[in-house]
């Protein structure tokens, strides 16, 4: 199966917290950071997923956000250090390759932006992604 989603990160499950509807998963990405999704209850229980498990953690790229320097003080749980490779800037929309430990990463921003924050390849960055807008997939 083929897939439009542009990030894909593989990594391995080490915690999974379930509530009455929905669960919280920690991820250890190869790069060794860990990323946490928030997603249903019944997909964890479908996946099966348990500290072990192999995952492939999948973001739209439109869901990255970039800030130039780690943020304190704010609810997004995913936090990921990483540096500019490539930037394509349109009319209105940018889209922006950023390397992290292990993998590669795709940020979809408005062209401002892009240009606010000064983005060019070299530029430090992190990337911050919401738990609830990580999906996970199994072998």
């Amino acid at each position: 199966m083929s897939l439009s989603i542009r990030n894909q990160l593989p990594g391995t499950v080490t915690a999974v917290t379930t509530g009455e509807a929905m669960a919280t998963v920690t991820v250890r990405l190869t790069g060794g950071q860990d990323l946490t999704a928030a997603i249903t209850r019944e997909a964890a229980e479908d996946l099966r997923l348990a500290p072990g498990i192999a995952v492939r953690a999948l973001m739209k790229s439109t869901e990255v956000s970039l800030a130039t320097a780690p943020i304190e003080g704010l609810s997004v749980r995913n936090q990921l250090p990483g540096t500019v490779t490539d930037l394509a800037a349109g009319e209105a929309m940018a889209s922006v390759r950023v390397v992290v430990e292990g993998g590669e990463l795709t940020a979809a921003i408005t062209r401002d932006a892009a240009e606010d924050l000064a983005l060019s390849p070299g530029t430090p960055v992190v990337a911050l992604i919401k738990a609830t807008e990580v999906s996970l997939a199994t072998a």
